[in-house]
Order: structure tokens, then sequence, then C-alpha cells
């Protein structure tokens, strides 16, 4: 009496099962989903009227995979585009608004900041964009513009207060 399909299909599947799952993992680069691919493929297996008919078992096996690759990355797609607006966890982002005037003003401000940073001398204007861009030390910034850390400091509070008697005015 011929071995039923199913220990045909499961002797093949557990042959292959982990190398069907790297395959899989390679290409979806998710553990569980790869795990879930690689028992899809045993499923359909399973559909098959006379696995034992087919010629290259192992090709065709493979073969089922690189479609359900296919499939799972349309879905992927799919999933990505359709978005259901009363999921529990779309609905902080539905919430959340752009506040345009508060942008608009920012923009002003930082124009309005480089404007006043371009009155600055060279060494003072380092010196500011150095700490508070570059987050550097007074002896890194003296060193960057070589001066001393006690010039920097000087450069540091001249420009700063400079900065905000200027931007006082634009308030």
């Amino acid at each position: 009496m011929p071995a039923p399909p199913s220990s045909f299909v499961e002797r093949l599947f557990e042959r292959h099962r982990r190398t069907l799952q790297g395959f899989f993992y390679r290409r979806v680069r998710n553990g569980a989903d790869a795990a879930d691919l690689a028992q899809e493929v045993y499923l359909r297996m399973l559909r098959v009227p006379d696995p034992e008919a087919i010629e290259d078992p192992e090709r065709y096996l493979f073969t089922v995979a690189a479609n359900l690759v296919k499939e799972h990355a349309m879905r992927e797609r799919r999933r990505g585009r359709e978005v259901d607006a009363n999921a529990p966890e779309i609905e902080p982002q539905l919430e959340w608004t752009v506040d345009f005037a508060g942008e608009a003003d920012r923009g002003r401000r930082i124009r309005r900041l480089s404007a006043v940073l371009r009155e600055l001398s060279p060494k003072c204007r380092a010196a500011i964009v150095l700490q508070y861009r570059e987050n550097l030390t007074y002896e890194q910034i003296g060193e960057r513009i070589g001066v001393s850390s006690h010039m920097v400091k000087k450069y540091l509070a001249q420009g700063l207060a400079h900065c905000r008697r200027r931007m006082a005015r634009y308030e």
C-alpha cells in the first residue's frame, strides 16, 4: 500500500523546513512571517492531489515558496496603502495637527536670527555657532578660531547680548 500523500509531503517539508525558513527570512526579514510562510508552503503542498507525481519536488517546493514571497510583498504594499481610520493605533496620529502659524513664525524667527548673526564679527559669530550648533567646549572653539578660551567666553557674552537686543526689537 503506498504511503499517504501527507507522509511524502511531511518528509519533504521536514527535510527542507529550515532551508525554507532561511529562504523566507532573507526576503521578508521577519522571523514570524518567515515561519508562517514556510507553514503555508506545507499547507499548499498538502493540497496537491498527487505530490509524488511531481518530477522535482524540491524545485516545486521552492517555486511555491517564491510565489508566496511575491504574494507577501503585494499584501505588505497593500497594507501600507490601506489604513483603517478606526484602528486604535491610528487615533493619536489623526488627533495631531500641524500648527501652520507656529511653523511660519518659527521660520520667520530663524531668518531674523540669521540676519542678526550676520551683523556679528566673524569670530564672534563662529563662537556662537560652534557653541550652540556643534556643542563644542570653550577650548575646542578657541582652537578652531585661533583665540584663547577666555576670549571665547567674551565673544559668546557679546554675541548673545547682541542677539537678545536685536531679536527683542523684532518681537
